[in-house]
């Protein structure tokens, strides 16, 4: 059973940044397209960034050029990185593997196995 340890989430004020780390077990890393989601209060949980094993990135509108997704695969762990940071990036931030076509809209979560999550605040 894969298992995602997310970490690195705090409050920080709008215009900071932060790291987010999601280290990984199981055998499907090395293979498998890796993403950051978010789960704001009241909305459902969304695909923010992926990247894929070979190391090509895809971002959702509202986040790009602000954070960039990064990943080690020697040591299973997916990082990001968040900068300009704003409010509207308040929530919940899980990692997961992904499948299918290799962009936001269409990629899904490999398997129903999600960690606890790393909350970020942005306020002031």
């Amino acid at each position: 059973q894969v298992q995602f340890v997310e970490s690195g989430g705090d409050l920080v004020q709008p215009g900071g940044s932060l790291r987010l780390s999601c280290a990984a077990s199981g055998n499907i890393f090395s293979i498998s397209a890796m993403g950051w989601y978010r789960q704001a209060p009241g909305k459902q949980r969304e695909l923010v960034v992926a990247i894929t094993n070979y190391g090509s990135t895809a971002y959702a509108g509202a986040v790009k050029g602000r954070f960039t997704i990064s990943r080690d695969n020697a040591k299973n762990t997916v990082y990001l990185q968040m900068n300009s940071l704003k409010p509207e990036d308040t929530a919940v931030y899980y990692c997961n593997a992904l499948k299918g076509y290799f962009s936001i809209p269409t990629l899904r979560p490999r398997d129903d196995y999600w960690g606890q999550g790393t909350q970020v605040t942005v306020s002031s």
